[in-house]
């Protein structure tokens, strides 16, 4: 049962099992590669196209984040909560001064870290490969926020129901393979209303919605051209808003409820 100590949190105590985390992610080369390099690779599709094409730089820079999320964030927060769990860390932690809001912290900081930095990163690279700068950068950043929270809890549910940290691969892929059908409401144009009205409720569509809307201001699925202002990209946001919302929420209730802190027997 999850400890509740709100009072008793210590961000001197986080920060230094976050700076553990960190060391031991960095350890692993998969793990590294996830975090630091695979989130801008997909920034290689701007050089399939013409400088400056917006709707392909929409479909960039979702990919990127539609990766840093399921890999650096999700996978990674994941398998390291699972290994930790297995190798009864967490365990002897919890009978310590550690609470359970800074474990849960800590181990979620280096992907969501990670991440961060990724989702600053392609800001400038974009724009050096011929891609403006984001219309609403407030959008952009609650996006950023709302994508961490999600797919952080997301990563503590499924290691409820994950037995070790090989089977990993095999329990995170219903996640993803929900998350990345999303993207297609706006890659397909002709796609029939009724498919398209349910993937606009993945949290994967609501993301390329944002990105599509809060950095190039692209009003629609068809749209190819910016036309949206700062002021209306937030009307237009509302709905893949709430949505991406609803997501975290749900999320967060399903890790609390059913977090495990020791080794399924």
């Amino acid at each position: 049962m999850t400890k509740i100590a709100a009072a008793r949190f210590s961000a001197r105590r986080t920060a230094s099992l976050s700076r553990w985390n960190t060391i031991l992610l960095s350890r692993n080369r998969v793990a590294f590669f996830y975090a630091a390099v695979f989130p801008v690779v997909p920034l290689a599709l701007l050089f399939t196209g013409d400088r400056g094409d917006e709707s392909l730089g929409a479909s960039a820079i979702t990919t990127g984040f539609l990766v840093a999320s399921l890999f650096t964030i999700y996978y990674n927060v994941l398998s390291q909560f699972v290994s930790r769990r297995d190798e009864l860390v967490l365990k002897r932690m919890r009978t310590g001064e550690a609470q359970d809001a800074e474990l849960l912290v800590s181990i979620a900081a280096p992907g969501a870290m990670s991440a961060l930095i990724a989702f600053v990163i392609v800001i400038p690279l974009a724009v050096v490969l011929g891609q403006p700068l984001p219309v609403n950068p407030l959008l952009y950043a609650a996006l950023a926020v709302l994508v961490i929270a999600t797919f952080s809890a997301f990563a503590f549910w499924t290691a409820a129901w994950t037995r070790s940290a090989e089977s990993a691969q095999l329990s995170s892929l219903p996640l993803i393979l929900l998350a990345s059908v999303g993207p297609m409401v706006n890659t397909i144009p002709d796609m029939p209303d009724a498919v398209r009205e349910i993937l606009s409720l993945t949290p994967g569509a609501a993301m390329s919605d944002l990105i599509r809307i809060g950095w190039f201001g692209l009003d629609g699925p068809e749209a190819t051209e910016t036309t949206l202002s700062f002021a209306e990209t937030w009307s237009q946001a509302a709905g893949p808003l709430l949505v991406l919302t609803a997501w975290m929420l749900v999320a967060l209730t399903l890790a609390r409820r059913s977090i495990r802190w020791e080794p399924r027997t």
